[in-house]
C-alpha cells in the first residue's frame, strides 16, 4: 500500500543524488591535485576541495537516510507521515544551510569563515569532517530534532515493527553522537578522543543500524520472505554491531596519548568488527535464496546483494587489514586508510541509499519497476561504479603498501614527498577509475528519467 506522504522522500532522494555528483566532481579535482599540485590553484586549494568532498559525502548520505525513513516509516507504521509539512520545511532548511556552507568554503578563506559565523563564541570548527561553521552545526541539530520528532510520532502512533524500531534507534544515536561535535576541549588528546565519538560511532555504530533496517525493509518487500525470519537476523546483526563497534572505537586511540590498554581493546574488538558485516552478507543472500517471489525490479535486488558484499569487503576485510595495533603502527594515516574509507563508505552507505532509491522511486510513480531498458541502464551503472570503486581501492592499497614500506618500514626511509612522487602512477590509475565511476553515477540518474512513451 502506498501512502501520499511518502512522496516527501522524492525531495530528499533528488538532493542526495545531486550532492553525490558534487562529491564525485570534487573527488576528481583532488585526485588531479595529487599528481598536478597546482591544478585549479588558488581558486580551489586542496584543503578546500577536500572539505567539500567529505562534507558533501556526509550531507548526501544524511539526505538519503532521511528520504529512506520518510518512505519506509509510513508503510511500516501503517499510517501517513505525522507532518509532511515539517518534513518539507526541514528539507529546504537543510539544503540551503548545506549550500551556503559549501559557498562559504569556496568563496572565503576558512579563517574568515570561522570569524564571520560566530566560531569565536562557540569554537567548533577546524576539525576533519566537522569543518562546518558553528551556525551550520546548530542548523543540523534543529533539522535532526524536527526529523526525529516527525519520524518518532509516526512510529509511536502507528504499527511498531522491528525495522522501524531499529531504524529509530540508529537515527536517535546519529543525533545524540553529533552533539559531541560541539565539544572542543583545549587538550588535543581529549579533543581527538571525543571527536571519534562522532566519526567512528556514526559509521561503525549507529549508521550500521540504519543500513540494516533499510536493507531489511527492501528485502522484505522484494523477496516475500516471512518478516519474522528477517527480524531474527536483524536482532543478531545489530547486537554484534553495537558490541564490536562501540568498544572497537579503541582502534583510533592507539597513538593519540591515551592509556596503552586501548591497543589491546581496540585490536581485539576491531578484529571482531567484520563479523556483523559478514552476517549482513549471509542475511542478504539467505533471504534472496529463500524468496517466495521474483520481484520485477531486478536492479533493486542487485543493489541489495551488492550492498551486503561490498560492505563486508570495504568495512570488514579492508578495515581488518590495518586495524591491529602492531600493523597500524606502520600503516596509520597512509593511503591504506584511504582505500578502506572509499570502499567502506560506498559499500555500506552509498549503495544502501541507492538501493532504497532504486526500489522506491518507481513505486512513487505508480510502477512496480522501471522498464527493462531502464533497468539494464541502472544495472550498468551498478557494475561501472562497483568495479570502479574496487579498482580505486586496489590502486590506493598498492600506493599505501609502497608508501608504508618506503617511508616507514625500510632501513633507509625516504621523505614523504619523494615517496609521493614514486607512487604517483597509482594516483593516475585511481583518477582514471574515478572518471569511470562518475560515468556510472550519471547512468544511474539517467535510468530514472521517464520513458518517452510514458512521458507522451
Amino acid at each position: 500500500m502506498q501512502y501520499q506522504s511518502q512522496a516527501v522522500a522524492k525531495l530528499y532522494f533528488t538532493a542526495a543524488m545531486a550532492l553525490f555528483l558534487a562529491q564525485i566532481v570534487f573527488g576528481l579535482i583532488m585526485g588531479l591535485q595529487y599528481v598536478m599540485g597546482d591544478f585549479l590553484f588558488p581558486e580551489i586549494p586542496f584543503n578546500v576541495a577536500r572539505m567539500v568532498h567529505t562534507n558533501t559525502l556526509i550531507v548526501w548520505l544524511l539526505m538519503g537516510f532521511m528520504g529512506a525513513a520518510y518512505y519506509l516509516v509510513p508503510e511500516e507504521s501503517g499510517r501517513e507521515l505525522y507532518s509532511p509539512f515539517l518534513a518539507k520545511l526541514m528539507f529546504w532548511i537543510f539544503l540551503v544551510a548545506a549550500g551556503l556552507t559549501v559557498v562559504g568554503y569556496l568563496a572565503v578563506p576558512y579563517a574568515t569563515l570561522a570569524k564571520i559565523t560566530g566560531n569565536d563564541l562557540l569554537p567548533t570548527m577546524g576539525r576533519e569532517f566537522l569543518e562546518q561553521p558553528t551556525i551550520t552545526k546548530m542548523g543540523i541539530v534543529v533539522v535532526a530534532l524536527a526529523f526525529l520528532y516527525n519520524i518518532g510520532m509516526t512510529v509511536l502512533t502507528g504499527r511498531k515493527t522491528v525495522v522501524t524500531i531499529v531504524l529509530l534507534t540508529g537515527l536517535l544515536g546519529l543525533a545524540v553522537f553529533f552533539l559531541f561535535s560541539f565539544y572542543n576541549p583545549d587538550n588535543l588528546v581529549k579533543d581527538k578522543y571525543f571527536w571519534w565519538w562522532v566519526v567512528h560511532l556514526w559509521v561503525e555504530g549507529v549508521w550500521e543500524l540504519i543500513l540494516a533496517s533499510i536493507l531489511a525493509f527492501v528485502l522484505i518487500k522484494t523477496t516475500g520472505v516471512d518478516r519474522e525470519v528477517i527480524e531474527k537476523w536483524l536482532y543478531i546483526i545489530i547486537a554484534m554491531t553495537l558490541i564490536t563497534g562501540i568498544i572497537g572505537t579503541g582502534h583510533h586511540y592507539y597513538w593519540i596519548g591515551t592509556p596503552g590498554y586501548w591497543q589491546w581493546w581496540g585490536s581485539i574488538f576491531s578484529a571482531l568488527e567484520p563479523i556483523p558485516f559478514f552476517m549482513l552478507t549471509l542475511f542478504a543472500f539467505n533471504t534472496i535464496n529463500k524468496r517466495k517471489r521474483e520481484h520485477p525490479n531486478k536492479a533493486t535486488v542487485l543493489w541489495a546483494m551488492g550492498t551486503a558484499v561490498m560492505a563486508f569487503l570495504g568495512a570488514g576485510v579492508w578495515g581488518f587489514m590495518h586495524t591491529l595495533a602492531p600493523v597500524n603502527y606502520y600503516t596509520h594515516g597512509t593511503q591504506i586508510t584511504a582505500a578502506h574509507g572509499h570502499m567502506a563508505f560506498y559499500g555500506a552507505y552509498a549503495m544502501v541509499v541507492m538501493t532504497i532509491i532504486s526500489y522506491a522511486v518507481p513505486l512513487m510513480r505508480g510502477q512496480e519497476a522501471k522498464s527493462n531498458g531502464k533497468q539494464v541502464l541502472e544495472m550498468w551503472s551498478f557494475w561501472l561504479m562497483t568495479v570502479s570503486i574496487v579498482f580505486i581501492t586496489l590502486f590506493l592499497t598498492g600506493a599505501g603498501i609502497l608508501q608504508t614500506y618506503l617511508q616507514r618500514y625500510t632501513d633507509t626511509p625516504l621523505s614523504f614527498m619523494v615517496v609521493q612522487e614514486k607512487i604517483s602512477l597509482f594516483y593516475w590509475m585511481r583518477e582514471a577509475s574515478g572518471v569511470v565511476f562518475f560515468v556510472g553515477a550519471i547512468l544511474f540518474l539517467l535510468s530514472f528519467l521517464p520513458d518517452r512513451k510514458a512521458a507522451a
